[in-house]
C-alpha cells in the first residue's frame, strides 16, 4: 500500500488536539485536497469530539457537518484518527472502528491513525501516531504503510512552539463549537498561523 504522507498542518493540529485534553479521549477526520488514487497524502485535519466519542447523534451531526465542508472546499474524508484518554493505550476503540469502516466505505485506501500518548513529549524523534489497514473486514497494525513527513524537523519544531505558547487553546473542535457556535471548527486562524511559521519567511524550510 505505500507510504502515508502526512502534512505539516494535519500533524501539528492532531497533536494540538491530543494536547489541549490530555485526560480525555479525542478523534478527528484526515482529509485530502489530492484526487483519489494512489498513496493517500493527508492534507488536514477536521478535530471533532473530545468528550462522550461513542455518542452517535453528535458524531453524525459532526460527520455531515465535515462531509458538507469537504465539498465546498474540494476536499475529500481520507481516514480518522484518535487519541485514547489512557497515554499507555493506542489501541482502536469500538467507536473508533466504527467510523473508520464508514470512512473505508466511502475511500478503499482509507487510513486509521492512533495517536501513540507515549510519544507525545517535546524531544520525541519520530511522529507520534501508529497506522491501521484495513485488512479482512478488520483493522490491524499496519505492516506494510510507514508514515511520512516530508517538513518532520521543522512540524516538530512548530508544534512544540504552539505547545509551549499555550497555542492549543487555539484549536476549536466540533464538540467547542456546539457550546459556541461562532467559534470556528474549521481552524482557519490557527490554520494561517501554522502556515506562517511554516513559510520561508520564519526560516522553516
Amino acid at each position: 500500500m505505500g507510504e502515508v504522507e502526512l502534512s505539516c498542518l494535519a500533524y501539528v493540529k492532531m497533536f494540538l488536539h491530543a494536547s489541549q485534553f490530555p485526560r480525555c479521549s479525542v478523534n478527528g477526520l484526515l482529509l485530502s485536497s489530492n484526487a483519489a488514487g494512489g498513496a493517500v497524502c493527508i492534507t488536514e485535519c477536521v478535530p471533532l469530539l473530545h468528550s462522550h466519542l461513542s455518542l452517535a447523534p453528535i458524531t453524525q451531526v459532526a460527520l455531515a457537518q465535515a462531509d458538507a465542508w469537504c465539498s465546498q472546499t474540494q476536499q475529500r474524508i481520507v481516514g480518522y484518527y484518535q487519541a485514547n484518554a489512557c497515554v499507555s493505550d493506542s489501541s482502536p476503540t469500538p467507536s473508533a472502528l466504527k467510523i473508520a469502516d464508514k470512512i473505508f466505505e466511502q475511500c478503499n485506501n482509507a487510513v486509521l491513525l492512533m495517536v501513540d500518548g507515549e510519544k507525545m513529549f517535546p524531544d520525541c524523534r519520530v511522529p507520534a501516531v501508529v497506522i491501521y489497514d484495513r485488512k479482512d473486514a478488520c483493522w490491524v497494525l499496519s505492516d506494510e504503510r510507514t508514515i511520512m513527513l516530508r517538513q518532520w524537523e521543522e512540524t516538530r519544531s512548530i508544534a512544540n512552539q504552539l505547545l509551549s505558547s499555550g497555542d492549543q487553546a487555539l484549536l476549536v473542535d466540533f464538540d467547542s463549537h456546539l457550546d459556541d457556535i461562532t467559534r470556528d471548527w474549521t481552524n482557519q486562524n490557527l490554520n494561517a498561523k501554522i502556515m506562517e511559521l511554516l513559510s520561508p519567511a520564519n526560516g522553516s524550510v
